[in-house]
C-alpha cells in the first residue's frame, strides 16, 4: 500500500542518497509471504512480524485498514514451514509461530509465539489466549476482568474493586463479556452483577440496560440503577433457565442497551443464595519457570495489587508489612543443592529495604532490594538459595518494620546460572490524557512487552482507503468467527519493533520545525492589546524566545466556552492580531470546544447543512456533533470557517469536560478520526503540514474527562497526525516526577513521537497569589524545575489555568533559571528537528526510555522512572524535588563515560552518583563520543533566524557520528530537503572533527555557515588546526574548569568540508587532506554520539542522530513515507508557506 504511493526517486534522489537496504528486494504483493492453514492465514510481514488472520467464512481482507497502512510494503522476509503432529510451524530465523492445523478460530491453546532473547532466555506466549472463552463455576465469584472480553478493558481508576481491577466500557453496541460454565443439575439461576452506574458518556445519570444470552439464544435485560458514585458498586440480577452441562454465557451492549457501566465481577447463584465473596487461587510454581509471586499461600495482610502500572499479568504481590508473608510451592527441583531465586519487585521508597526469605524450614536469609525510580518500575534481582530433590516451599518474610514495604511482581527458581527472566510485563503504556492526574498514571499496556513479544489486535479496525481517506467498515462474516492480528517477535530489539509498527501502521508526524521551538500558552482572559502592546514586547525585552503563542478559549462569543465568533470587543481585528504575530515570526493555535449553543448566530446554517442531525445535550441550549456523520461533520468544519480566514495556524481541539459530541461508528479511534479531519483541514494553512493538537488514543465518551479507558482499535493511527496534548493536569512535584517517565513509556508504548504537557501544571497544588489579577504562581523551585524538564521534551509549552508561566513574572533567580533554559531549548531546536526526522523514519523516538538502548541492563528499567535519553547520546535526569539546590541519584549506563553539560564532570558507565544541582543547571549528561549540533547565539524564534551559525558540541572519549537534517517545510510530495554528516575521530592526543560539505538543496538554505567546535572532556591541547592548518590563540580558547576547547570557524560555503583537530603535543596532528565524511551504509562506533557542556555563549547541546547508512537513508525518505502513511499531510518544516 505505502509502495503503490510513493513517488519514484524523488526523496532520494534529491539528497543523493542511496536506496534503503529492504528497497534492495522489494515485496511484490504478500502472495509469496502468505501460508494457510483451513480458515486460518498467515502473512510474514517481516522476520519480526507474523499476521494471524482466521476467517470462519473464508472471507480475508486485503486491503488496509484504518490502523495498518503499510501492510505490502515491506521486504520479503525469509521463512520455512513445517506441519509435524498436527502442527504448522513458521520460522522466520527470529521467531516461531505455531499452529493446530483444522482447530479453528485462535484461542490460547491451538496459536503460539515462540523466540529466544540476547541473553538466553526462551520465551513463549499465546497471543490470543484472550479469545479463549474462561470458565466461571456456578456458585463461585468471577472476576469480570478474567473473562473473555470483546471491546472492553481492565481499569483501576476507580475504588472499592476486587480482584485486578473491573472492566470497564459498554460504551459501544456490540461490546460484550462472555464465559462458559457446566451445570450439574437443570434449572433456574441468578446471572448476578457487581457494578458501578454514575454519569455516563451522554451526560446522564439513569437506568442502564444490558442483555443477557445463553447459548446465542433469546436475550434477557438485565436493568442496572445508578449507584452513588463511580466508586460505589452494586448488584443487579436477571434469572437464567439452565439445562444440565456446559453453557456458554455473554453479557453484551445490544443494539437497545444504554450499556456505560462498568462490571466489576458477577456470578451465576441460586434464587435466594447470597453474592459469593471472592477467593484467591493457589498456584505451584515449576522450578525454572516464571511464576507470579501474588499465587502463592498468602498470610499475614499480604494480598494482591493491581494498582500499578508494568506488572506481569497486571498484578503483583501487596501488603507487605510486618508480619506477612508469601510462601510458593515449588516443584521439579532437580537434585539437592544451590540455585538461584530471582525476584522481581518495585521499592518506590528513596532507600533499599530488605526481604526474609526461606528455603522449607531452614534459616531464613535477608536479601537487600534498592529503590527503584518508582513504584511503575521493576527491578529483577537474583539470590542464592539452597533446594532439595523435589518438591521445595519458598517464603518470602517480612520480620520486623525495617522490612518489606515494596511489592513483588514474579519469583523464579533456577539453576544458578540462568539468565534473568524477563516477564510478560508491558513496558511503558498509553493513556488519552493525563487530566486531573497527580503523579504517575495507570496506562493502557502498548507494543513492547519486556520479554519481546506483543499482538496489535487489527480485527475491529474498519477498512481504509489512504488516498480517498474513506472508512468503510468491515463485513460482519456472517456471523463466523472472525480475528486479524500481528504478533511481533522482537526479543530485546525494541527499536526493531517500532520500526515495524511505524512501517505497518504509519510513521509518526514531523511537525513544522517551528514546533520543536518554545510555545506559550495560558487559560486567561486577555485581550488583543495585551498581547500585541504587553506580551509579545515583553519576551523581546526579556531575552525569552518564543515561536508559538496560544490563545485560549475567551476571544470566542457568544459564549466564551463553545462560541464559533471571534469577541471582537476583545479582539476588534483577529486577522490584524495574527498577522502580527507571524510579523514577529510567531505562529498561532486556538483553542476549540466542539459543541455549539443553540442561540450562536451560526447554529441554524450549521444544522441547515448538517441536515438537522445536531442532537441536543443534557445542558441548557447544548447541541452535540457526531464526526461519523458527513453532513454533521461538514457542518462542524464550516464553524471553522472565520477563524481559518484570519489566519488560524492549527486548533487546539480542548475535548474535555462536558463537549459529549462524539464518532459513534465502531472501527476507528475517535480521537484518531477527529484528529486526522483537522490535520487535513490545517494543510492549507500550513503548506502542505497540518497537524491536530488533541488528546490521542481513545474518546472521550469512552470514559469521561479524568476517566479515560482504552478503546478496542487502539492507539495506533494516532501518531499520523497527532500532537498529543495530554490535558490538565495537577502542578505538584508529584506531577512533575511522574512526567518524567510517561513520555518516553507512552512513546514506546505507541510509537508517538511529539507530546506535549502543560509545562508548570494546568491547576491545583501548593500556589500564592500571582503577578496578574486573579492570577497565582507556583513556588520558584517547581517552576524553575518544570522548565528545565520542558527543554528536553519533545515539545515545550507553557500552559497553566490562570498561573503565572512567564519567567519575569517570578523572583531574580528563577527568572534567570527559566530564561536560560528557554534560550537553550530553542538553541537545540536543530537537534531536535533531526530527532524528530529520525523518528518519522525508523519509529525510534525523540524521548526514549533508557531501555530501548540498554535492554539488557537491569537499572535501564528499574530506573525509567527517573531518567531517559534524548536521542541516543543525552541523558537527562529532571530534578523533581523541592529547593534552590537538589540533589538527584543519577545512574549512568554502561559502555560509555557521560560528561555533564554543564560543568564537564565526567562519570564512568555503570556506575550511580549523586548529583547537585542550582537552579542554573540541570542532571544532563553527554555520552562520550557524542556530537550536539546547536545554535551557535540566542535567536527570537526559530522562523525568522536562519540556520548560519551552529555549534558542534563534542563529548570527546570515543569516536562518534551524527547527521544534521534540514528541509524546505514542503508538502511530501514537493519537500526537499539536505543533510550534514559530522563525525569525531578519537585520537591519542586529541581528537579530529569532520564536517562533510551539505548533500541535498532547498528553497530558503542558507549559503554559509560559520562552525564553532567545542570540545568537552578534553585536556588543554598545545595546537589547534582547521582544515590541517595551525591557527592562533586568538582562534580558540580552552576553559579549564569544564575541559573543554572551544574552536571559531569563519562563515564559509556548506558545499566546502570543514576539519578541526586538537592535540596535546604540537606535532602530533598531521597535515594531511582532511578525512572524508562516512560513506553510507558505514558508520559511527556503536556508542552514538552525545552532546557536550554548555560554552561561554550560554548554548546547550543538541542530541545526536546516529549516523548509520540506513538511518541516514531513512532520513530521506521522511517526505514520502508520510505521504503514503495516509496522513494527507506531510509535517515537518522550517517556513510556512503562505496559502490564504
Amino acid at each position: 500500500m505505502l509502495a503503490s504511493l510513493l513517488v519514484a526517486g524523488t526523496a532520494l534522489g534529491v539528497v543523493g542518497l542511496t536506496a534503503l537496504p529492504v528497497a534492495a528486494q522489494p515485496n511484490t504483493g504478500l502472495a509469496a509471504q502468505t501460508v494457510a492453514s483451513g480458515d486460518a492465514r498467515f502473512q510474514i510481514v517481516s522476520p519480526t512480524v507474523i499476521r494471524t488472520e482466521y476467517a470462519g467464512d473464508g472471507q480475508f481482507t486485503d486491503g488496509a485498514t484504518f490502523n495498518v497502512v503499510g501492510r505490502d510494503d515491506f521486504a520479503a522476509a525469509p521463512f520455512t514451514t513445517t506441519t509435524t503432529d498436527g502442527w504448522l510451524t513458521i520460522d522466520t530465523g527470529q521467531m516461531l509461530v505455531k499452529y493446530r492445523v483444522g482447530s479453528g478460530d485462535f484461542t490460547g491453546e491451538n496459536l503460539s509465539v515462540s523466540l529466544v532473547t540476547s541473553s538466553g532466555q526462551s520465551v513463549s506466549g499465546s497471543p490470543w489466549a484472550t479469545t479463549d472463552a474462561a470458565e466461571c463455576i456456578s456458585g463461585s465469584l468471577c472476576e469480570a476482568e478474567g473473562l473473555s472480553l470483546a471491546g472492553l478493558s481492565l481499569a483501576t481508576n476507580h475504588s472499592g474493586y476486587t480482584g485486578q481491577g473491573f472492566v470497564a466500557g459498554y460504551e459501544a453496541v456490540g461490546n460484550a463479556l462472555t464465559f462458559q460454565t457446566t451445570i450439574g443439575q437443570a434449572g433456574t439461576d441468578n446471572l448476578t452483577l457487581r457494578y458501578a452506574n454514575s454519569q455516563g458518556g451522554d451526560g446522564k445519570v439513569t437506568d442502564r440496560t444490558l442483555s443477557a444470552s445463553v447459548d446465542g439464544g433469546a436475550a434477557q435485560t438485565l436493568t442496572l440503577p445508578p449507584t452513588a458514585g463511580w466508586d460505589s458498586w452494586s448488584l443487579a440480577s436477571v434469572p437464567l433457565t439452565l439445562t444440565q452441562g456446559e453453557h456458554r454465557i455473554t453479557v453484551t451492549r445490544a443494539a437497545g442497551d444504554s450499556g456505560q457501566i462498568n462490571l466489576d465481577s458477577l456470578a451465576l447463584v441460586a434464587p435466594g443464595a447470597g453474592y459469593p465473596a471472592p477467593t484467591v487461587a493457589v498456584s505451584s510454581c515449576t522450578f525454572g519457570a516464571l511464576c507470579e509471586a501474588e499465587t502463592g499461600t498468602l498470610a499475614g495482610g499480604a494480598n494482591i495489587g493491581a494498582d500499578h502500572n508494568g506488572a506481569s499479568a497486571g498484578s503483583f504481590l501487596a501488603g507487605l508489612g510486618q508480619g506477612a508473608s508469601a510462601t510458593t510451592h515449588v516443584t521439579g527441583v532437580p537434585a539437592d543443592g544451590e540455585y538461584a531465586m530471582q525476584v522481581r519487585y518495585a521499592n518506590g521508597q528513596s532507600a533499599a529495604r530488605s526481604i526474609a526469605v526461606q528455603s522449607n524450614s531452614g534459616t531464613p536469609t535477608a536479601v537487600s532490594l534498592p529503590a527503584t525510580s518508582g513504584w511503575d518500575y521493576w527491578n529483577t534481582v537474583s539470590t542464592p538459595i539452597q533446594l532439595a530433590a523435589g518438591n521445595n516451599d519458598v517464603t518470602i518474610g517480612c520480620p520486623d518494620a525495617s522490612s518489606c514495604q515494596l511489592n513483588i511482581d514474579t519469583v523464579a527458581l533456577v539453576q544458578s546460572d540462568s539468565p534473568l527472566l524477563a516477564p510478560h510485563a508491558a513496558l511503558g503504556g498509553y493513556r488519552r490524557d493525563l487530566d486531573q492526574v497527580n503523579g504517575s498514571p495507570k496506562t493502557n499496556p502498548g507494543l513492547l512487552f519486556q520479554d519481546g513479544w506483543s499482538l496489535v489486535d487489527d480485527t475491529t479496525s474498519s477498512l481504509y482507503d489512504p488516498t480517498t481517506k474513506a472508512v468503510t467498515a468491515r463485513g460482519d462474516h456472517g456471523g463466523q468467527a472472525y480475528h486479524d492480528g500481528y504478533v511481533f517477535g522482537y526479543g530485546t530489539n525494541y527499536e526493531q519493533a517500532l520500526k515495524d509498527l511505524s512501517q505497518l501502521t504509519g510513521p509518526t508526524m514531523l511537525l513544522p520545525q517551528w514546533a520543536y521551538g518554545v510555545w506559550y500558552s495560558e487559560y486567561y482572559d486577555r485581550t488583543a492589546s495585551e498581547f500585541t502592546d504587553q506580551i509579545v514586547p515583553k519576551f523581546r525585552s526579556e531575552g525569552v524566545p518564543v515561536d508559538v503563542m496560544a490563545i485560549d478559549t475567551d476571544f470566542k462569543a457568544k459564549d466564551t466556552w463553545n462560541g464559533w465568533e471571534v469577541d471582537t470587543n476583545k479582539f476588534p481585528d483577529m486577522k490584524g492580531l495574527l498577522a502580527s504575530l507571524e510579523a514577529e515570526g510567531i505562529h498561532n493555535t486556538l483553542n476549540i470546544h466542539p459543541t455549539i449553543q443553540s442561540d450562536d448566530p451560526k447554529f441554524a446554517a450549521a444544522q441547515t447543512t448538517a441536515n438537522g442531525a445536531f442532537s441536543p445535550s443534557t445542558d441548557t441550549n447544548k447541541f452535540l456533533i457526531d464526526w461519523s456523520d458527513p453532513a454533521q461533520l461538514k457542518a462542524y468544519f464550516d464553524l471553522h470557517s472565520e477563524f481559518q480566514s484570519d489566519g488560524a495556524d492549527i486548533y487546539w481541539l480542548d475535548w474535555c469536560c462536558n463537549e459529549q459530541s462524539k464518532y459513534s461508528a465502531n472501527g476507528v479511534t475517535p480521537d484518531a478520526f477527529i484528529n486526522s479531519q483537522y490535520a487535513a483541514y490545517t494543510n492549507d494553512a500550513l503548506g502542505g503540514r497540518g497537524f491536530a493538537f488533541s488528546r490521542a488514543y481513545g474518546s472521550l465518551t469512552a470514559g469521561g474527562y479524568g476517566n479515560p479507558q482504552a478503546v478496542p482499535t487502539g492507539p495506533w493511527a494516532d501518531k499520523r497526525t497527532t500532537l498529543h496534548f495530554t490535558g490538565d493536569t495537577r502542578s505538584t512535584w508529584q506531577m512533575l516526577q511522574g512526567e518524567v517517565g510517561y513520555t518516553p513509556g507512552e512513546s514506546a508504548a505507541t510509537g508517538l513521537a511529539s507530546i506535549s504537557h502543560d509545562i508548570g501544571g494546568h491547576f491545583g497544588g501548593d500556589q500564592k497569589p500571582g503577578a496578574e489579577e486573579g492570577s497565582t504562581q507556583l513556588p520558584g523551585d517547581l517552576y524553575a524545575r518544570w522548565v528545565q524538564f520542558g527543554a528536553f521534551q519533545p515539545i515545550d509549552r507553557l500552559h497553566s489555568n490562570h498561573s503565572d508561566r512567564l519567567p519575569w513574572q517570578y523572583d531574580a533567580a528563577t527568572d534567570a533559571s527559566a530564561t536560560s533554559f528557554l534560550n537553550l531549548r530553542e538553541s537545540l531546536v536543530p537537534l531536535s528537528y533531526t530527532l524528530a526526522a529520525q523518528a518519522t523514519a525508523t519509529g525510534t523516538p525523540i524521548v526514549k526510555p533508557l531501555y530501548l538502548q540498554y535492554p539488557t541492563s537491569q537499572q535501564a528499567y528499574s530506573m525509567a522512572g527517573r531518567e531517559y535519553l534524548y536521542g541516543s547520546d543525552i541523558l537527562v535526569a529532571p530534578v523533581t524535588t523541592p529547593g534552590d539546590t537538589a540533589t538527584t541519584s543519577v545512574w549512568f549506563p554502561d559502555g560509555s563515560q557521560w560528561v555533564d553539560y554543564f560543568t564537564g564532570e565526567t562519570h564512568e558507565g555503570g556506575t550511580t552518583a549523586d548529583v547537585t544541582t542550582g537552579l542554573d543547571r540541570m542532571p544532563v549528561f553527554v555520552r562520550s563520543g557524542g556530537i550536539v549540533p546547536t545554535r551557535t547565539n540566542n535567536v527570537t524564534n526559530d522562523s525568522q533566524n536562519p540556520l548560519t551559525d551552529v555549534t558542534v558540541n563534542v563529548a570527546t572519549g570515543a569516536d562518534g557520528s551524527f547527521t544534521l537534517y534540514e528541509d524546505d517545510g514542503g508538502a511530501a510530495e514537493s519537500v526537499k530537503s539536505a543533510t550534514t554528516a559530522l563525525s569525531y575521530t578519537q585520537q591519542a592526543t586529541g581528537g579530529k572533527l569532520n564536517i562533510a560539505p551539505v548533500s541535498g538543496t532547498f528553497t530558503g538554505q542558507v549559503t554559509n555557515r560559520a562552525w564553532t567546535a567545542a570540545f568537552t572532556n578534553a585536556a588543554q591541547p598545545a595546537v589547534v588546526t582547521v582544515d590541517g592548518v595551525a591557527v592562533g590563540a586568538s582562534a580558540w580558547t580552552y576553559d579549564a574548569a569544564s575541559r573543554t576547547v572551544s574552536v571559531k570557524v569563519a562563515a564559509r560555503p556548506l558545499s566546502e568540508a570543514t576539519t578541526v583537530a586538537f592535540s596535546t603535543e604540537a606535532d602530533a596532528i598531521p597535515t594531511s587532506t582532511p578525512t572524508p565524511p562516512p560513506t553510507i551504509g558505514g558508520g559511527s562506533s556503536p556508542a552514538t554520539p552525545a552532546p557536550v557542556a554548555g560554552q561561554g555563549n550560554g548554548q546547550s547541546p543538541s542530541g545526536n542522530l546516529a549516523a548509520t547508512g540506513s538511518e541516514v537513508a531513512l532520513i530521506g525518505l521522511v517526505a514520502t513515507l508520510l505521504l503514503a502513511a495516509g496522513a494527507g499531510v506531510f509535517v515537518a518544516g522550517r517556513r510556512r508557506r503562505q496559502m490564504r
